[in-house]
Formats: structure tokens, C-alpha cells, sequence
């Protein structure tokens, strides 16, 4: 059978292959005294909230399982608009919100159309693998450009102009990032967009973990530039519904068309069951135990990062969202003689039976230095992985 070229260009997900190696040892240790304590995948121990989990019982009850708008439930675009105003202080109409089947599809959708063949998007060099297979899917292609430490691990408007070409289409940036957790400095961001505007281009920031900034400096919606902005969230992280696939893209109204057409052919409609669920997301009760988890996340992150740090594990740049921890693990691959993160990750869970997640996925700019712990789990379990590594250290 021949396979389409598209097809062949997309890399494994190296972070659900190593899941998978990960799933297939903890089998093998559940009933020894040291079970396996996965840190490797970004997904809340939360699951969504009392009131969301009734709201879907309701609907299923009620028979609410039918087609809705390709775009989503009004109401739904309605809460999200207010939970802009609320939260951002920003007025972002309702009828610029497309409701999708996740933060994927929106993704899938943006770049259907605005990508054409050949085209180029820059990305930071770390950055989530997936974003860059989304514009290869479109036949365009991602073009990571390395971003350091002391740039956050992200693209700078300097680093923009110097890579832009008569191919690039514009840009795709993640605030706060998957796997470092880091948010562009709002300064920057501006500079940014005012870069790749100046060229015609177009400014896709994926914000799937804003809600869960620590800093407020760096909490804000890059929608607050202007209405040309492309921006895409989800009910998965902030909002802890990682299995019910939803999300959303904010788009200039003028795009909004366009993206209903491609949703109504790809897509029909996102799940009506999770649409109404969703609806509950915004009530007071929830908005509260939301906060509530932040905070935990935050203190999470505020042990578990000093902890890395005293194991030789330095993460150069203090997460400000999110729930990774970007750990440089060169030092111990020396000691141990090991062959950067990939080696290390199999190492700890064959070890410590701890799993995490290598660098390859991310990029190839010192990625195999790097290796990704999900501070996801909890406190519990992030002390247990502290515990083996300590005793696993050279």
C-alpha cells in the first residue's frame, strides 16, 4: 500500500512511545513495593469538577446528544466571551469563538487555512512536536528556530526578522510552553507581532495552559495586541476535561467563515455531551475550585523545582505556568554514561521506576540535553520521584 508523502513526513510522538515502554514496566512492578510514578504525560490528576461531570449527566438525560452548530453551542461562545471579560479584562465578542474538538483540531483548522503548500511557520527550538506536524499536515512547513535559555526558552522578534523569508507565513508561538513551562515577555510579544504584521503575516499563539499562568506579569492573552491575533485555548488543562476534546480558537471576524466551512466538513461539530458540560465550567463553584487547583500547581511547582535543582538536575528557567519542569540531565548522562535524555529517561524508569519524558520530541537544539518532568501528579508522587532519583544519582 503506498503511503501519502504527508502522511511519512509526521515523527512518531516519541512522549506516547515512551508512555507506552513506561505502561508496559509498570505492569511488570505493580505488586513490588516501588510502583511506577509517571511523570512523563501533561494531564491533571484533576478530573472536571462536581458540577461539569453533573452538567453531563443532565444532558445525557435530556437527550442533548444531537448535532449542534458547526462552531459550537451559542451559550458556550457566550461563557467564553465572559470568562475573557472576567478573568482578562478583555471584550472578545462571542461570534469570533469557534468551539472544536480540542485544542488540536483548532490548530488542525488555523492551519487549513492559512497555510498553503510550501509555505513557512517559525517556531521556538523547544516546542510542542505536535504544532509543527499540524503545519506539515497543511503541506507547509515548521521552522524551528533555536531559543535559549536566556531568551526563555522562546522566539524573539529579533530571531523573527533574521529567519523570515519570501516563504513564511508568520508565526506559531505556545504561552506558557509545553515542555518548559516558560511565557514570552509581553514586551517581546508586542514586538513580535508587530514584526510579523509589518510582513503581512499572520501571529498563531497557542495559550492552552494561560490559565494556569503563576505570574501575572506574563497571565495575560496575547488577544490583548489587537483583533488580528489568532489565538487557541482548551477545556483540557486549566479547565481539567483532557478527555472530552475540547476546545476553542479566537480569530478575526473576517476568518470566522472560513473556519466554520472546514469545521462543518472535518469535524460536523464538537462533542454536544462535553459542550454542555462545559457550560458549567464558568459557574462561580467552579471557577473557585479552578483557582483552588492552580494554587496547587503552583505549589507543586514551587517544591519540586528546587528539589531538581539540589539533584544536578538544574532547570535554567523557573516555569511561570503551566506543569512542566525543563530539567538539564547532562551531568548525570556523563556520570552514568548515557547518551543524552533519551538514554536517561529509560534509565530512571528501569532504575527508579520513574518515568519522564526525553528532549527528542521537542526540537533537535540541545533537546537531547533536556528532558521534560510533568508536575501534573502530586505532591505525593512528586516526592516519591525525588526519593528514587536521589538514590539513583551519581
Amino acid at each position: 500500500m503506498k503511503i501519502a508523502q504527508r502522511a511519512e513526513r509526521i515523527e512518531p510522538f516519541y512522549v506516547m512511545e515512551v508512555a507506552k515502554a513506561a505502561h508496559q514496566l509498570a505492569r511488570e512492578v505493580a505488586r513490588s513495593d516501588r510502583p511506577m510514578v509517571f511523570l512523563n504525560i501533561g494531564e491533571p490528576d484533576f478530573t472536571a469538577p462536581p458540577l461539569v461531570r453533573e452538567a453531563a449527566e443532565r444532558a445525557m438525560r435530556a437527550g442533548r446528544t444531537q448535532y449542534t452548530h458547526a462552531t459550537g453551542l451559542d451559550a458556550l461562545r457566550e461563557k467564553i466571551s465572559g470568562w475573557y471579560r472576567q478573568r482578562f479584562g478583555l471584550e472578545v465578542p462571542a461570534s469570533r469563538i469557534v468551539v472544536t474538538a480540542g485544542a488540536s483540531a483548532a490548530l488542525q483548522l488555523a492551519c487549513l487555512a492559512l497555510v498553503d503548500a510550501g509555505d513557512e511557520i517559525l517556531m521556538p527550538d523547544p516546542s510542542y512536536p505536535c504544532n509543527r506536524h499540524f503545519v506539515s499536515a497543511a503541506d507547509g512547513r515548521a521552522v524551528l528556530v533555536p531559543a535559549s535559555a536566556a531568551e526563555r526558552f522562546q522566539l524573539s522578534a529579533a530571531a523573527v526578522e533574521a529567519n523570515w523569508n519570501e516563504l513564511t507565513r508568520g508565526v506559531l508561538l505556545a504561552s506558557p510552553s509545553n515542555p518548559t513551562g516558560t511565557s514570552i515577555e509581553p514586551q517581546e510579544l508586542r514586538r513580535i507581532h508587530d514584526v510579523v504584521r509589518s510582513r503581512g503575516g499572520v501571529t498563531i499563539v497557542d495559550e492552552i495552559y494561560l490559565g494556569l499562568s503563576h505570574d501575572e506579569r506574563f497571565g495575560q492573552s496575547a488577544l490583548a495586541l489587537d483583533d488580528q491575533v489568532i489565538s487557541i485555548n482548551s477545556f483540557s488543562k486549566y479547565f481539567s476535561m483532557t478527555g472530552w476534546r475540547l476546545g476553542w480558537i479566537v480569530a478575526p471576524q473576517e476568518l470566522v467563515p472560513v473556519l466554520e466551512r472546514l469545521a462543518q466538513n472535518l469535524f460536523i461539530c464538537p462533542s454536544t455531551v462535553s459542550q454542555y458540560a462545559a457550560l458549567a465550567c464558568f459557574e462561580p463553584e467552579s471557577l473557585a475550585e479552578y483557582q483552588r487547583r492552580r494554587a496547587e500547581f503552583k505549589a507543586r511547582r514551587d517544591w519540586f523545582i528546587p528539589a531538581l535543582n539540589g539533584l544536578g538536575l538544574p532547570v535554567p528557567v523557573v516555569p511561570d505556568g503551566a506543569f512542566y519542569a525543563w530539567a538539564d540531565c547532562s551531568d548525570w548522562c556523563r556520570a552514568l554514561d548515557l547518551r543524552g535524555s533519551w538514554e536517561f529517561a529509560f534509565a530512571a524508569m528501569e532504575r527508579a521506576h520513574v518515568a519522564v519524558t526525553p528532549g527528542r520530541d521537542f526540537g533537535s537544539a540541545e533537546t537531547r540535553r533536556f528532558v521534560r518532568f510533568s508536575t501534573a501528579s502530586s505532591m505525593e508522587h512528586l516526592q516519591e520521584a525525588v526519593h528514587r532519583l536521589r538514590e539513583m544519582a551519581p
